[in-house]
């Protein structure tokens, strides 16, 4: 999501607020619930987001609905995916909500506590530097590893492995986007927990250098 630079509806450009060390950047019209967010991180407009975290940086664009799951640090999510979506009790007689949230249709009976901490249980991964496509749909207890890619539409139901880049429904394995010598260095090296000013120092650096030769700068 570039929110760098925005056109006003009279055709009038203007500079969109900075994100925060010390609070998310939350868009109009979110829902959010149970959730934390480190330095860094945006929400974009009208976004789902319940019983999750944001590492630092995090950021998903608008109508993201995200559920019991980890960002972690750079995640970019794109607009209108669906993240760890909550599931049914397919194994009862009926699959309706009436069985665990009871109370909406009962004076006399409460919700299905243990339904839901099943519920939240199972959490869903996002690992550093990933980037989710457009209305991509991840399961609940998939990881996807560092710097792994996950095509626009795609359904994940199994663990992506670091780098590798997936599509489909369900998804697979394209390619992996860097050699793993490459991948492994670039694990290594974790730029992801660099300070932010460390960022800022290398940003021209990461602008200018594909993935090996900003590794022999910064690795050797």
């Amino acid at each position: 999501m570039d929110t760098l630079e925005k056109i006003a509806g009279n055709g009038a450009s203007y500079r969109a607020p900075r994100l925060s060390a010390t609070a998310p950047l939350i868009h109009a019209g979110c829902e959010i619930v149970n959730s934390t967010f480190g330095a860094w991180c945006e929400v974009g407009t009208q976004s789902r987001v319940i019983n999750s975290t944001f590492e630092d940086y995090a950021y998903c664009d608008r109508m993201a609905d995200i559920a019991n799951t980890t960002l972690g640090k750079f995640a970019n999510i794109a607009a209108m995916t669906r993240i760890g979506p909550t599931d049914h009790p397919m194994d009862n007689a009926s699959l309706h909500h009436f069985l665990y949230r009871s109370s909406y249709y009962w004076d006399d009976v409460q919700d299905d506590a243990e339904f839901f901490a099943r519920r939240a249980s199972r959490r869903t991964v996002i690992g550093p530097d990933t980037w989710i496509g457009h209305g991509a749909i991840i399961k609940p207890d998939v990881t996807i590893g560092a710097g792994a890619i996950v095509a626009s539409g795609a359904v994940v139901t199994k663990d992506v492995a670091p780098y590798m880049i997936v599509a489909g429904l369900p998804a697979t394995p394209l390619r992996a986007r860097f050699a793993p010598r490459v991948a492994d260095r670039l694990l290594a090296l974790a730029w992801w927990d660099w300070p932010h000013d460390r960022l800022r120092a290398a940003l021209d650096d990461f602008r200018a250098l594909k993935a090996e030769a900003f590794l022999e700068k910064y690795q050797g």
